[in-house]
């Protein structure tokens, strides 16, 4: 294994502008007429359409994500599966659409561990965005998990079993492949596992295309702002639980308490994804 404490507090710096259009094109796929945030405004969660991978076609690994090498940001581990598994996100202040904005990245923590899947890295990165020559606007810290391939054959891991408030509000999706297409294409992801089902399969051993996990923080987001609306939002958070696969029925549940809206989303196979939206 490398020697991970070299990489903590590497940073990076990337410039972007609020691309309205990008935001009108999220609004569409996530089916909606009109756009259910603040007018004029990057719509929570917006910034995960900004500051896109943009490695040339050639620097691209056999999985479609950027090919790693000891002078990338993140730590060239040598384990094949990396997944973003969690974020918690600070609204500090609105950011204008149009507004040129600044990311800066910095590793935070970078430690090995050992699962019953087998050897994983947990890397922790803060991303501090700010607007014009303003202080930071939103303020994440995301967790990537870099792990061992699956033993083939091996079932697909479950959730815990949901408990879904009496008074909770519930939406039912099927994510098919056009909407896991949509959302890469804006975000500009090319990991195959979201469109490619012949590799996900044969190389993956998943038995269809795979949710992305934004897309999943997204709509529970989505289903946030439908209930109750963009006013106050102040911080979100979200932690993934188990995978879920094209066509998977999906229940998005919020259930809103003093201050905060806790969110889940439930698949076939339990848990999916836990997370909440705090108030100001």
């Amino acid at each position: 294994m490398i020697e991970l404490d070299a990489y903590v507090g590497r940073t990076e710096t990337a410039r972007d502008t609020a691309d309205a259009e990008r935001i009108r094109l999220l609004a569409a796929t996530l089916d909606h007429g009109g756009q259910p945030w603040k007018a004029g405004m990057l719509p929570p969660l917006g910034h995960w359409l900004c500051f896109r991978p943009d490695a040339p076609q050639s620097a691209l690994g056999a999985d479609g994500h950027p090919a790693r090498s000891d002078t990338s940001f993140l730590p060239n581990v040598d384990l094949p599966r990396r997944m973003w598994a969690g974020s918690r996100v600070r609204f500090l202040n609105d950011i204008p659409l149009g507004a040129a904005m600044t990311r800066t990245s910095t590793i935070r923590s970078a430690v090995h561990k050992q699962g019953r899947s087998g050897a994983m890295v947990f890397v922790t990165v803060e991303h501090s965005i700010a607007a014009g020559d303003g202080g930071p606007a939103i303020v994440e810290e995301q967790d990537i998990v870099y792990r061992d391939a699956p033993t083939p054959g091996a079932p697909l891991p479950r959730g815990e079993e949901a408990d879904i408030a009496a008074d909770a509000a519930v939406r039912r999706i099927a994510p098919d492949s056009v909407l896991l297409f949509r959302y890469s294409a804006l975000t500009f992801n090319a990991h195959r596992i979201h469109y490619d089902r012949d590799y996900t399969v044969r190389e993956e051993g998943y038995p269809g295309l795979v949710v992305q996990g934004p897309l999943l923080a997204t709509l529970l987001m989505d289903h946030h702002l439908r209930e109750h609306g963009p006013d106050r939002i102040g911080g979100f958070e979200f932690r993934a639980m188990s995978p879920l696969i094209e066509g998977d029925a999906i229940d998005l549940v919020a259930a809103h308490g003093d201050g905060e809206t806790r969110l889940q989303a439930i698949g076939p196979r339990g848990l999916a994804m836990a997370a909440k939206v705090t108030l100001r």
